[in-house]
């Protein structure tokens, strides 16, 4: 029998700023399991990404760390990685915010946190459209490009609506399914094979 049907081939797509990267479900490294990250930058000097598919242990909200949100619902905030923990980013559709950094057609990173801050104030909707994190995920220059050709992440295309929901706890699954039939059997993969 030949055994390399038992292994998660990388789609040897390019990782882009908006694309989405999936980690094989083999990948057992305690930030990245079963992640899916959403591309900021990949060029010569490394590549960051925010985790879409992670929570904190504890529930944090934006209204506990910005001051004046006390009057609105709660904002969820979401682990984007490992580094930089202290620092929050936002994922957002709102493309007349100054000094947004678009990232695709539809999604766009960051901007003027004062006029985000008035949108949220003015009762406009967040769910949906704007999702907060503390962190993100970083790689030095040619280590992501290793860790593809290891076969650690496949690379896929973002779609909004599905990075933008709160609730999506399939997401990864889903983002695998994406990829085509090749690698929808690896998203039944069971995250603790031996307890099969």
């Amino acid at each position: 029998m030949d055994m390399r049907i038992f292994q998660v081939k990388t789609n040897k797509a390019l990782p882009a700023m908006g694309s989405i990267l999936i980690a094989s479900p083999l990948l057992s490294d305690y930030h990245f399991a079963r992640t899916v990250i959403l591309m900021v930058t990949h060029n010569e000097e490394g590549s960051m990404g925010i985790v879409m598919n992670q929570m904190f242990h504890h529930d944090i909200t934006l209204n506990e760390l910005i001051p004046g949100l006390d009057s609105v619902p709660g904002i969820p905030v979401f682990k984007g990685g490992p580094i930089g923990r202290d620092t929050i980013f936002f994922i957002h559709t709102i493309n007349a915010l100054e000094g947004a950094l678009k990232l695709n057609n539809e999604l766009y990173l960051n901007g003027n946190f004062g006029e985000l801050k008035q949108y949220i104030l003015q009762g406009n909707p967040v769910e949906g459209h704007i999702r907060f994190f503390a962190g993100y995920a970083g790689w030095s220059n040619g280590q992501l490009q290793r860790e593809i050709q290891e076969n650690s992440w496949m690379v896929g295309k973002s779609h909004s609506d599905q990075l933008l929901d709160y609730h999506n706890a399939k997401l990864w699954n889903d983002s695998m399914n994406g990829l085509g039939q090749k690698y929808s059997l690896w998203a039944k993969y069971p995250i603790y094979p031996s307890f099969n």
